[in-house]
């Protein structure tokens, strides 16, 4: 028998989410964010749950033509552009849209030939200060780009740090506004927090990620209160449990220590799977069906939790170490980090299943 560790992905959790995308932004084309193997879901998966998405947005080419390979012809979004002249012809040739965010690629579209129609998207640096232009040099770039023989369609976006706070938004955005020459260029605004907290960026083409994935944009609101559904599940199973006295300690340093007799599980998962090192005695698990905690230190194979409230809990029972009944971003909160980290770190060894 194979080790427990695995997750499930459920390409119906992704429409479900997809459908709520649509909800808040119906009149809006939608890239359907799929970087980092989709947030760990895998392609597969995506491709069976973003069917309906106007197009796909990710940073790696070689994902990106294997997407086409897989039959995808819809459009292909590269979120960082190209990283090198060979690129610009690479993208020509798969009809892939490029996001241009610094001078250096500007001139590597001199090398396209003239009618290859690529369709650009220009960054504007409106405050988060990692890509893009200052909204001042726009009109001086999109000149740029019209005189560009191969490109098509040209498009203006920028990237919102602060979207999930209270007004976050709504500097950069007026930034971004007031640097368009022209109202009627297409536009790329909306992240996830965006779609549900700035109804001002829901216009043109709108780049949804985390909500997708069932993980939720804030610190402050769960996704099951936003209408999101959990994508993956990642669960594995009980492989011994012990009885501890007063006293006892549990795991590597000690750090957990009995305050009075309990039984423990050990569950066949650990950091080597993608279960964060650092959770803490606290962090939520369930087991058959009932929340618990974590006790002691997450070791590379194994983690230990507390069976007090499910007295009846043995070797070979399931526990779900995120999903359904304990929200990723609820063990990333104990954990300190956030859920899209949590989802792009599963390990290789941790067998997948896709469950439609």
């Amino acid at each position: 028998m194979s080790r427990p560790a695995r997750v499930r992905i459920l390409p119906a959790a992704l429409r479900h989410n997809l459908a709520r995308v649509r909800e808040l932004a119906p009149a809006c084309p939608v890239w359907a964010v799929v970087k980092a193997d989709a947030y760990g879901h895998g392609i597969a998966a995506a491709l069976a749950g973003f069917a309906q998405a106007d197009g796909l947005a990710l940073v790696e080419f070689d994902r990106a033509l294997a997407l086409r390979g897989a039959g995808w012809q819809r459009p292909l979004l590269m979120l960082e552009g190209a990283f090198a002249p060979d690129d610009v012809l690479q993208a020509a040739q798969a009809h892939l849209s490029l996001v241009v965010h610094q001078p250096e690629q500007l001139h590597w579209l001199a090398s396209l030939p003239a009618g290859a129609g690529l369709e650009v998207f220009v960054k504007l640096n409106t405050g988060m200060n990692r890509l893009g232009f200052p909204p001042a040099s726009l009109s001086g770039v999109l000149a740029a780009l019209r005189a560009q023989p191969g490109v098509g369609r040209v498009h203006a976006m920028t990237h919102f740090a602060n979207a999930d706070r209270p007004g976050g938004a709504e500097a950069p955005l007026a930034r971004f506004l007031a640097a368009l020459p022209d109202p009627a260029i297409g536009v790329s605004l909306a992240n996830s927090a965006a779609l549900f907290d700035v109804p001002a960026a829901r216009r043109g083409w709108i780049r949804p990620g985390i909500m997708l994935y069932g993980g939720s944009p804030f610190a402050d609101r769960p996704a099951a209160a936003l209408g999101l559904r959990p994508a993956m599940h990642f669960e594995s199973r009980l492989i011994a449990v012990q009885a501890l006295a007063p006293g006892d300690a549990v795991g590597y340093g000690s750090g957990f220590v009995a305050s009075s007799a309990m039984r423990i599980g050990v569950v066949a998962a650990g950091y080597a799977d993608g279960y964060p090192r650092h959770a803490p005695t606290g962090t939520p698990v369930a087991v058959g069906g009932v929340r618990t905690r974590v006790v002691g230190r997450v070791s590379m194979d194994m983690l230990t939790i507390d069976l007090t409230g499910a007295p009846a809990a043995r070797p070979g029972d399931p526990v779900e170490l995120w999903g359904e009944q304990v929200p990723v971003d609820e063990v990333a909160a104990h954990a300190g980090t956030i859920g899209y980290e949590l989802l792009c770190a599963i390990a290789p060894r941790v067998s997948r299943l896709i469950e439609d």
